[in-house]
């Protein structure tokens, strides 16, 4: 029963991520008006399971780092009670971030729900020092190098691009103004007058461009550029956290690592295509508007320093890396919306100490209880 119960909270901890992150790699889709919410989450869904099948083979590292070791006794790694205690502590956070619109990581939720059940079994013989270095250090540092990297070379492709002459297009609104002026005598007569007048186009309007490369349409092939970066972004993402979630069921092999990461990828995409939207707004619409070649830069150095990472094992946070990357681009063209960013990063920092007490309190209630 211990074992059924410890696999139900892996999958809703699955649930909460996909819920929270899946359409984080696609969220510059949306954003620039490259496409529309469903084609971008479908394309986020088929790209993220794949990702997270490949962690089958190329992830083992991260497997081991979110089991625990290290950071606790090995005899309490055996315990099912720790692992569900984790896994629930996280997974209540995420959802109730997911449920205010907040885009926060999976990994920080991790982390703290894993310091706080920890904390509370055996107090004082937690590995404070491991838990620094091998998670905390890489979650700082990762968003803040997205952001320095992604308008650095927002830059650099903003000179290529009139190098090569390919100019950027916008469009303008024309707006009808009618007048009505009533004429005073007996007969109360009307006259009517109409005005056009033009303005740049706040809304339902996508920037374009133009010019052609190697004989192809520049748009066509910033377009597809975009498109596979985005996906590149998800896959990033799934071979990323999919081995966080297993890990938990590695603690005390409960299932196979290969049927664990498949259950795993199917519940991570139900919990995007069921309910990622409130995140995806805020992701794609409220830090900065943005256009498909600012998207697609974002998008770049956000699965460049994922895929890197989980090469290397390091638990960085995909929301982490592509908000900042995303940040990057809207300082870059003085658009970001520095309100918006203020509310994430208090989420970021609310993250941990919310998923520890929480991964604490249900530890303490499932050994009084089982």
């Amino acid at each position: 029963m211990i074992l059924i119960l410890l696999f139900i909270a892996a999958c809703f901890l699955a649930y909460s991520n996909g819920a929270n992150d899946n359409f984080k790699g696609v969220a510059t889709l949306f954003g620039s008006g490259t496409t529309n919410y469903k084609q971008a989450i479908n394309w986020a869904t088929v790209t993220t399971f794949v990702g997270s099948i490949a962690a089958i083979f190329l992830a083992e590292e991260l497997v081991k780092n979110f089991s625990g070791k290290g950071l606790v006794p090995d005899e309490l790694l055996q315990s099912p009670i720790f692992a569900i205690s984790i896994a629930l502590g996280a997974a209540f956070t995420i959802l109730l971030a997911t449920k205010i619109g907040m885009p926060i990581s999976t990994t920080h939720s991790l982390v703290g729900a894993l310091f706080g059940a920890g904390v509370m079994a055996i107090g004082a013989e937690f590995n404070f020092t491991k838990l620094g270095k091998t998670f905390l250090i890489p979650l700082i540092v990762s968003p803040l190098m997205a952001a320095v990297l992604s308008f650095m070379m927002y830059l650099i492709f903003r000179h290529l691009r009139k190098k090569l002459g390919v100019t950027k297009t916008s469009c303008l609104c024309i707006t009808e103004t009618r007048t009505v002026a009533k004429i005073e005598d007996s007969n109360l007569a009307f006259t009517s007058g109409t005005t056009l007048k033009t303005t740049y186009c706040e809304n339902g309007c996508i920037d374009g461009y133009e010019g052609r490369l190697l004989g192809i349409s520049s748009q066509k092939l910033l377009d597809s550029l975009h498109y596979l970066s985005a996906g590149v972004v998800s896959f990033a993402r799934g071979l990323n956290d999919t081995p966080k979630i297993v890990g938990l069921l590695v603690i005390i092999n409960t299932l196979d690592i290969k049927w664990g990461m498949i259950a795993v990828a199917i519940t991570i995409a139900m919990g995007g295509l069921l309910n990622a939207k409130k995140v995806g707004v805020t992701m794609s619409k409220k830090i900065t508007p943005m256009n498909s070649g600012q998207g697609f830069t974002a998008n770049l150095i956000t699965g460049l320093l994922v895929t890197t990472a989980s090469f290397h094992g390091l638990p960085v946070s995909t929301t982490h890396v592509s908000v900042g990357s995303i940040f990057g681009i809207g300082t870059a063209t003085k658009k970001a919306d520095n309100k918006m960013i203020s509310k994430i990063l208090l989420s970021w920092f609310l993250t941990l100490p919310i998923a520890a007490l929480a991964g604490g309190a249900i530890f303490n209630l499932l050994q009084s209880i089982l």
